[in-house]
């Protein structure tokens, strides 16, 4: 994948003798992060060679794993990698005191964990608790009234309304004021053609920003257009673009330009608009993958919720889309993977998205209409004759039809079990289709929860991969999921889609036919399937260190996390996911953000993040303090040098290439480090701008 061409590096920041550091490091870290870390020499001796007749003596911490090629600290930093966003200050010890067997057996058990601490920061979102149907009440879209409102603004005057305004202005006493109606100007009328809801509901909207069209494609008064514009999110669209801008955007700013200080009206602390909705969610992600000590449940909510992507800017899911990852995703994150796979297929926010709420058997209007006729005939009238049959309203018939939609059945395969190659055809895609069909939304707009209607069903009998489903209305549904849970395919596919974001991109065979037979054997048990992952040589083995790179989100959140960083506000580190690339809950195709490096790795992209890790441990991030000085135990009249060593120590455990410790010290006597200038007798190091530059480094964007 490509990931949307960056701008010139004028228009990212300013040129400075910061920029140019940064410049530097990002190229060492295009052509490094391909590159094997070379192994430091406290590890290599760390592990000896073994002999035949002489087994390696293991460290205390690491006991009851399968662990051979790591050092202790090694082994502890990756499994806070991998299994969490990254160590916190002190964490590396705690987990060595611990154990690192109890850490893991603590976070594939989180309600052993006590996480009130980060329950009490998430009491400021509101939204996370509501209802879809309080939801929709409490942040509505613009109400028509106000919409109406704004088209008899917009709209020219007539003849008749301009010789009212004249007879009113007549009328009133002349004291200088002038009456409303005469204060409207005249305008000309938009050659815009109306759009209305259908029309509008599958295209992008950031969440960055505020709505500056209204429902019908009209522009808003000024008032309104004064506010922030609407921004187009990049998108991943497919396995060779990686979030690309929607086109179409003309000049309007995207989640690459807008800054990530600025807050938008439409999703202040105070808003009502639907946008709030998405962000608190999106606040709510941040804190929980910050702060909360059940730290692998977070993962496996990010995890299952790119599994079963649903789009927030399409139409009515950003009401309901809070329900769904409070609902479905995350009390099943570590459950049967079948009850998983249940709860998505009943959920609205996926029935929307997919449009299988609309899904109905093409015949079942015919028959409703032949039912109601029937219906009719049975009634005599006041003379005991029975009703003359109606005439057909042809045209009405032909408008009211709904027909089979076959995207969720497409995707429920391809996406969510089989895989793409895994022996599906055309023809059963149509026949799952058909078995879903009545599975639906009641009043999506007022109380928006799963229904079955009957009435819309196909009842005949339908064949998917081979096997005969007839077992009569919602159960022709079940009968598919639980056909497919327990297909080898999908035990493969899921298998290996976790084994790609927990070990690396190109998950060993062996590993994941190994993952693939626990599911099977323990029904689709999600924890006994990670325990065999973690459990396993290849988890711990050499090449799997430091192999996968980060996401923009997890480096967001690893970033803070190293630091230290007190977040008060998180909505600037939500705005920074998505200037570095991904935008929380905005990803517009089915199959969620990509989880190989090749999504994530330019030039672009690692300016974006460098900048975010000068921004963040600089105290640049509005809402968010990091305190460096205290962090590498030093003050700023520290030695560029030595300052510098103390930071790779802490956040990078020592071990650096050869590149990135040739690009950093060639930098520490800039100006930007030393807070003075050449000629000055003295300096000052600036710790933040050390810390940022090594938390900008290749190493620490990978994990």
């Amino acid at each position: 994948m490509a990931l949307h061409h960056p701008r010139p590096a004028s228009s990212l920041f300013s040129i400075s003798g910061k920029s140019i550091v940064s410049i530097v490091l990002s190229f060492a870290c295009v052509f490094t992060l391909g590159v094997d870390l070379p192994l430091p020499a406290a590890a290599a001796t760390a592990t000896p060679i073994p002999g035949k007749d002489k087994k390696p003596k293991q460290d205390p911490a690491l006991k009851g794993l399968p662990i051979t090629e790591l050092s202790a600290d090694e082994a502890i930093l990756h499994a806070l990698n991998r299994l969490a966003y990254g160590p916190r200050p002190g964490d590396m010890e705690r987990v060595r005191q611990m154990g690192l067997a109890k850490w893991i057996d603590q976070q594939l058990n989180p309600n052993s964990i006590d996480d009130r601490a980060v329950e009490a920061r998430l009491e400021a979102y509101p939204t996370l608790r509501m209802s879809s149907a309080a939801l929709l009440a409490e942040y509505p879209q613009p109400k028509q009234a106000e919409k109406q409102a704004g088209k008899a603004q917009a709209a020219p005057l007539t003849r008749s309304d301009a010789a009212a305004s004249i007879v009113a202005r007549d009328m009133q006493p002349s004291n200088g004021r002038v009456p409303a109606a005469a204060q409207r100007p005249v305008s000309v009328p938009s050659q815009t053609p109306p759009q209305g809801p259908a029309q509008g509901q599958g295209q992008p909207q950031a969440i960055v920003a505020g709505d500056s069209t209204s429902s019908t494609g009209q522009p808003r008064t000024m008032q309104v257009a004064a506010k922030a514009p609407d921004t187009v999110s990049p998108m991943k669209l497919d396995d060779s673009q990686a979030n690309v801008a929607t086109p179409g955007a003309g000049g309007k700013r995207d989640a690459l330009t807008v800054d990530p200080n600025a807050v938008p009206r439409a999703i202040a602390d105070d808003s009502k608009r639907p946008q709030r909705v998405v962000e608190e969610l999106a606040m709510a992600k941040v804190t929980r993958a910050i702060y909360s000590e059940r730290q692998l449940q977070q993962i496996l909510d990010d995890f299952w919720f790119n599994h079963f992507n649903v789009f927030a800017a399409k139409g009515d899911d950003r009401w309901l889309l809070t329900s769904y990852e409070r609902d479905v995703i995350q009390p099943h994150t570590l459950g049967k993977f079948k009850d998983l796979l249940t709860a998505t297929a009943k959920s609205p926010a996926m029935l929307f998205y997919l449009d299988n709420f609309l899904s109905a058997d093409p015949r079942a209007a015919e028959r409703q209409a032949a039912q109601r006729a029937m219906r009719q005939q049975r009634r005599p009238t006041r003379y005991g004759q029975p009703f003359p049959p109606r005439a057909p309203q042809a045209q009405q018939q032909k408008n009211n039809v709904r027909g089979l939609n076959e995207n969720y059945g497409r995707e429920l395969m391809e996406l969510h079990t089989l895989g793409v190659d895994g022996g599906y055809t055309q023809k059963d895609v149509t026949e799952v289709a058909r078995c879903f069909t009545g599975w639906s939304i009641e009043k999506p707009r007022e109380i928006a929860t799963f229904k079955f209607d009957e009435r819309v069903h196909d009842p005949d009998p339908k064949v998917v991969l081979g096997k005969k489903i007839h077992a009569g209305g919602m159960r022709d549904g079940e009968e598919v999921i639980d056909l497919l849970v327990h297909h080898p395919s999908t035990a493969k596919f899921v298998s290996t889609k976790v084994a790609r974001r927990f070990v690396s991109d190109n998950p060993p065979p062996a590993l994941v036919a190994r993952m693939a037979q626990t599911f099977q054997s323990s029904d689709g048990d999600i924890r006994a399937v990670m325990k065999t992952m973690i459990y396993s040589p290849e988890f711990w083995s050499r090449t799997a260190y430091r192999a996968k790179v980060k996401t923009p989100f997890e480096l967001v959140v690893s970033t803070a996390r190293a630091l230290g960083t007190d977040v008060d506000t998180p909505m600037p580190l939500v705005q920074w996911a998505g200037r570095i690339g991904e935008p929380l809950y905005q990803c517009q195709p089915p199959t969620g953000y990509a989880d190989r490096a090749d999504a994530w790795v330019n030039t672009g992209a690692l300016l974006n993040r460098l900048n975010y890790s000068l921004a963040l441990a600089g105290n640049k991030v509005r809402g968010s303090r990091s305190d460096a000085e205290s962090l590498l135990g030093m003050d700023s009249s520290t030695d560029a040098k030595a300052a510098l060593d103390r930071a790779v120590q802490v956040f990078l455990g020592g071990q650096t290439g050869p590149t990135t410790v040739q690009t950093l010290e060639q930098q520490l006597d800039s100006p930007q480090i030393l807070q003075a200038k050449l000629d000055d007798p003295v300096k000052h190091v600036d710790l933040g701008v050390v810390a940022g530059l090594v938390l900008g480094a290749p190493e620490f964007q990978r994990r």
